[in-house]
């Protein structure tokens, strides 16, 4: 069954990748992102390759833009069928210059050193806002369309830092553990009328995003990049179509009785302690 599928941050690599993959089976997707350049060329391409979609412009911090969006996506594509909340990100405000305090950091005059005791609350609050926030706004305003209607569900994007979370990146990891968290939450406050809310929780895939921070200029991986890869029992980076087969498993009628789960698609990382 052909369904309308609204996808949040498409305009990014591993949305763009999961927008393509279900636009191959025939379903209409329409493609949100804030910057409307990057959603009309997914959908672009999304449509010469013969599938079904437009670009939509919406900031996921702003019921009245997301609002907007939807009379847009209603009039082209009827009502959502599901919802996938793929826009999240980081802020380095957020984020430890090391891994580990040590007492004599605190003397550090390096530029831009930041010890915990440095951490930016606005840097914070992007990181939480846009994770958590960018992913309660978007259902209050999508998931009105799914009441009362069959084979209607939710997909939220969490992270394996929410079951570990890494060292640097105390907002990101705290922000995707609410993800998880309110996934779960969801998926009881909507289990009476038949939205099913789940979510993947991916390892590491090599991004535009992280690429200076896990590799050098020569392709060459850094020294937490290794320590990631030391950590992943697969040996390698996730690439976007390893997201594809669970998102099409989560939004079919197949996994109907599947609801509250979070999965991690991380090459067992999540799995190994290390010894």
């Amino acid at each position: 069954m052909q369904k309308t599928i609204v996808i949040t941050g498409a305009g990014g690599v591993l949305c763009s990748t999961i927008a393509a993959g279900l636009a191959k089976l025939g379903h209409r997707i329409a493609v949100l992102d804030l910057n409307i350049d990057a959603a009309e060329k997914v959908a672009t391409q999304i449509k010469n390759n013969g599938g079904n979609a437009m670009g939509f412009e919406a900031n996921v911090l702003y019921k009245d833009a997301l609002f907007k969006a939807k009379k847009q996506v209603n009039k082209h594509f009827g009502s959502c069928d599901i919802l996938i909340n793929g826009a999240g990100g980081n802020h380095p405000l957020g984020t430890t210059s090391n891994p580990f305090f040590q007492v004599e950091d605190l003397n550090q005059s390096l530029e831009g050193f930041k010890t915990f005791f440095d951490l930016d609350p606005k840097g914070i609050e992007f990181t939480f806002n846009l994770n958590f926030l960018g992913t309660l706004l978007p259902t209050q305003v999508f998931a009105q369309d799914m009441v009362g209607r069959k084979g209607c569900s939710i997909l939220n994007i969490s992270s394996m830092n929410a079951f570990t979370p890494l060292t640097k990146i105390p907002a990101y990891s705290g922000a995707k553990a609410a993800v998880s968290n309110f996934t779960q939450w969801l998926a009881v406050h909507f289990s009476k009328v038949g939205i099913r809310v789940n979510a993947l929780a991916p390892g590491f895939f090599l991004t535009e995003q992280n690429r200076t921070l896990l590799t050098n200029s020569d392709g060459t991986l850094t020294q937490r990049g290794q320590q990631i890869i030391d950590q992943t029992p697969m040996g390698r980076y996730g690439v976007p179509e390893d997201l594809i087969s669970t998102t099409l498993y989560l939004c079919d009628d197949a996994s109907s009785f599947v609801t509250g789960v979070v999965i991690p698609i991380d090459g067992g990382f999540s799995a190994y302690s290390g010894v």
